[in-house]
């Protein structure tokens, strides 16, 4: 099989930049993964988390456990979160994620975490165990945007809030 075509990700010079994004980064040393591993690591996580998330939704609408709901939801949106770090790196991540302009986001976020998992198995309210997902979802999403410039100018905007 020929090594051209949109799978060949070492020749995708010009799509995946070479810069600080891939290189130096302590994490990827002591991995020693290529450019093109990271990509898969990338795409690997975000492929597992979404699956995690829709299969959690599955069941929550067939109407098995919310405990087995509110674990596979949050592991598929921590999968994804984690599958950032091949690119960037997971310490770079974690540096990124407490920044001025997302540091609220990423509290909500991990706070939201830990509160699905309070509703689901400690209080055990199915309805107080949505509203931390939705907030849970609604954060990582806000949190996301900050990395696309305008996002959530554009966001605030087409919902009427600015």
């Amino acid at each position: 099989m020929s090594a051209k075509g949109w799978l060949n990700l070492e020749s995708a010079t010009s799509l995946v930049p070479d810069t600080q994004m891939f290189e130096g980064d302590s994490a990827f040393k002591f991995l020693s993964l290529s450019r093109t591993q990271r990509l898969y690591g990338f795409i690997g996580c975000l492929v597992i988390g979404f699956f995690l998330s829709l299969l959690a939704s599955i069941l929550l609408f067939v109407g098995l456990n919310l405990g087995l709901f509110a674990l596979l939801y949050t592991l598929g949106i921590v999968v994804s979160l984690i599958g950032t770090g091949f690119l960037i790196g997971f310490f770079k991540q974690l540096k990124l994620m407490f920044k001025p302009v997302r540091v609220v986001a990423s509290l909500v976020f991990l706070a939201s975490i830990g509160l699905v998992f309070v509703g689901a198995f400690i209080i055990g309210s199915d309805i107080l165990c949505l509203v931390f997902v939705i907030i849970e979802y609604l954060a990582y999403t806000w949190y996301s945007l900050s990395y696309i410039p305008y996002a959530r100018t554009a966001v605030l905007k087409m919902v009427g809030l600015s």
